[in-house]
This record gives C-alpha cells, sequence and structure tokens, in this order.
C-alpha cells in the first residue's frame, strides 16, 4: 500500500463517475465540478455507477497518480449526494479502500477503565 504522507486531504466526488476517464479526464472534473486544483497533493476518489470501482486521482509532487480498485463482492460505500465532495480522514481512505463503511466504524472491544 501507498504511505500517504502527513495531514493528507481527502476528497470523494459525490454521484457517479465514468470510470473510462483518465488523468485529465479526472482533473478536468476536479477542477470543474469541485473547483479544486488537481495539483495541491489533496487525493480526489471517483465511483463507478454500480459502486464495485473506483479510482483515486493524486499529485505526489512528481506527477498525476492515478489509482483504481475493484471490489470482487460488495461495493464502496459513498455519500448520498449527487454532487460536491465529502472531505475524509486518511484512516477513513483506508477503512474505503477494505470495503469497510468509513462512515460507522465498530471498535471490536471497548477500552477497560484500569481502577
Amino acid at each position: 500500500m501507498i504511505g500517504w504522507p502527513g495531514g493528507l486531504q481527502v476528497w470523494l466526488a459525490a454521484g457517479a463517475t465514468d470510470m473510462r476517464r483518465g488523468f485529465d479526464g479526472l482533473a478536468a472534473l476536479v477542477q470543474e465540478r469541485l473547483g479544486a486544483d488537481p495539483f495541491s497533493g489533496q487525493v480526489f476518489v471517483f465511483r463507478g455507477r454500480k459502486g464495485d470501482r473506483i479510482k483515486l486521482l493524486w499529485w505526489d509532487g512528481d506527477g498525476l497518480c492515478l489509482l483504481a480498485k475493484r471490489l470482487e463482492s460488495g461495493h464502496f460505500v459513498w455519500p448520498q449526494a449527487s454532487d460536491g465532495a465529502v472531505h475524509l480522514t486518511a484512516a477513513q481512505l483506508s477503512m474505503l479502500l477494505e470495503g469497510i463503511d468509513w462512515r460507522r466504524p465498530r471498535h471490536t472491544a471497548r477500552p477497560r477503565h484500569s481502577a
């Protein structure tokens, strides 16, 4: 897995995106739909119509990186909004990439208070 830099800003592009888009098409969506700079070092995440595919666009300082993932079963959890963007933390991005519902993470055990 890629080691993301500290303080990483992650944005989910609400709604469905045509997964045939590449570097230039996704960078144009970042500028037009999200009003952001695709060369800012932030990560922009896009989901396909069926919900089983995502693409991430990220400027690492040397060039644009385009990462893609397809789930063999299930779907990526996505906001209900049809436009705009939702901010995620790097930890939430990791959960999203694993197919975990990043909106309601649960601890497997409650912390114990020592007396």
